[in-house]
C-alpha cells in the first residue's frame, strides 16, 4: 500500500511523522508532502523525514490564500498524474489541499480535526473526505452538518501520537541556550491571526507586558517578531522544538492551540485565554485531571503567580489515553486495500 500524507503546519508535520513511521513498521510505502511555511521545514528536518516542500502559506489576503492554495493543488496534481505511481489513501490534519486533489483522483481520504469551530477549512475538507477521525472530546453535530460521512472517535487527544515517543522531538542540545536565561520560564504563544478564523492581533502582546516581571518571557511569534513587544522579553532565532520548549517551561500561556496541550500533557501548567471560542479538548483534558485551564485576561496575572513552577507528574495519566496512530494506522489499511 502506498499512503500519502501532506502536512500543512507543524503540528501536522510530526502527527503525519507519527503515522508515517508507524505504516512503514507496517511495511507500506509512504510520501510526504509539506509547504513552506515557519513551523514544517525546519521541524521536518530536525525529525530526520524527508517532506517534500509543494507550495507555500499565504497568512495575507483571501486572495493570497485562494491563489496560494490554487497553485499548491495544481503542482500536487501533477506529482500525482502517472496512475501508476498514484497513492492508495491520503491522510492529512484537514489540509485543503490534499482533500481537493485526493477526491479528484478517486483517492480515498482519512482526515482528522481538532477545530470544529474553523468552519472555512472544515468545509472544504470533511465533505471530501471518507473518514474523519476525532477525539471523543469534541461534538459530532458540528461535523455531520458540514457533511461528514463516517465518524472514528478516540479516547484521547491528537497530541498523544507524538508526546512521550522517541524521535518526534529535535535533539536535546537545541533547547540548551534555555540554561542561560533566568527562571522562571514563561512562555507565551501569540495568537494565530493569519487564519480564516483569527480575530486580529496583538493580544499575547498584552498578556507579555502584564507578566514580564514575574520571570523570563520567551515570545514565540506567529510570522516574525511583531512590533510593540516590550523590554526584556526574549523572542528566540531560528528554529525551535515547541514540545522541548513546553517541557522545559515553568508556565505556557496561549489562547488554547496545540503548545497548551503539549504543555499540560508534560505536566507543564498551561493557562488559555479566551480568543477562539470553547475548546473541546482542552476542557477533556483539564476534567482528566492536566494541568490546563482557561483564564480571562483580567485574572491571568493573578492565575499565573498562582500556577507558576507548579509541575506535576502527568505520566500515569497520559497513558490512560489512547495513541490515535494505531487507529489512522488500521483505517489507512483498510481503506487502502480497498483500492488495490
Amino acid at each position: 500500500m502506498r499512503a500519502w500524507l501532506d502536512a500543512c503546519t507543524g503540528k501536522h508535520i510530526r502527527y503525519a511523522t507519527a503515522v508515517a513511521r508507524a505504516l512503514r513498521a507496517r511495511g507500506h510505502e509512504v510520501v510526504l508532502t509539506t509547504r513552506e511555511h515557519p513551523d514544517t521545514l525546519a521541524l521536518a528536518r530536525a525529525l530526520g523525514e524527508d517532506f517534500k516542500p509543494v507550495g507555500r502559506y499565504a497568512p495575507g489576503s483571501m486572495v493570497d490564500k485562494l491563489r496560494e492554495s490554487v497553485k499548491r493543488e495544481l503542482a500536487l496534481s501533477r506529482m500525482f498524474s502517472d496512475e501508476a505511481r498514484r497513492p492508495d489513501v491520503a491522510i492529512c490534519h484537514q489540509s485543503v489541499e490534499l482533500c481537493r486533489v485526493a477526491f479528484g483522483l478517486g483517492i480515498p481520504i482519512i482526515c482528522t480535526s481538532d477545530t470544529p469551530h474553523a468552519e472555512a477549512v472544515g468545509r472544504l475538507t470533511i465533505p471530501l473526505s471518507d473518514v474523519l477521525v476525532i477525539s471523543e472530546a469534541l461534538p459530532r453535530a458540528p461535523y455531520e452538518a458540514m457533511g461528514a460521512r463516517r465518524i472514528e472517535v478516540f479516547r484521547g487527544v491528537d497530541e498523544v501520537a507524538w508526546i512521550g515517543k522517541p524521535g518526534l522531538t529535535a535533539p536535546e542540545e537545541t533547547i540548551s541556550w534555555l540554561e542561560e536565561l533566568r527562571r522562571p520560564l514563561i512562555v507565551i504563544r501569540e495568537e494565530e491571526h493569519g487564519a480564516a478564523y483569527a480575530r486580529g492581533k496583538g493580544l499575547m502582546i498584552e498578556v507579555a507586558r502584564a507578566l514580564r516581571f514575574l520571570g523570563t518571557v520567551i515570545f514565540l511569534p506567529r510570522y516574525g517578531r511583531p512590533p510593540g513587544l516590550p523590554n526584556g522579553v526574549v523572542v528566540p532565532g531560528g528554529f525551535i522544538d515547541g514540545v522541548l520548549l513546553a517541557r522545559e517551561a515553568d508556565l505556557v500561556i496561549g489562547v488554547g492551540g496545540t503548545l497548551c496541550r503539549e504543555a499540560a500533557l508534560q505536566g507543564t501548567p498551561a493557562l488559555v485565554v479566551p480568543y477562539v471560542g470553547h475548546i473541546h479538548v482542552n476542557d477533556y483534558l483539564a476534567k482528566k485531571g492536566f494541568p490546563i485551564m482557561e483564564v480571562g485576561l483580567e485574572e491571568l496575572p493573578a492565575k499565573a503567580r498562582e500556577f507558576l513552577g507548579r509541575k506535576e507528574d502527568v505520566k500515569p495519566l497520559l497513558k490512560g489515553l489512547e495513541d490515535p496512530v494505531g487507529l489512522i494506522a488500521r483505517l489507512a489499511e483498510e481503506l487502502g486495500h480497498q483500492q488495490s
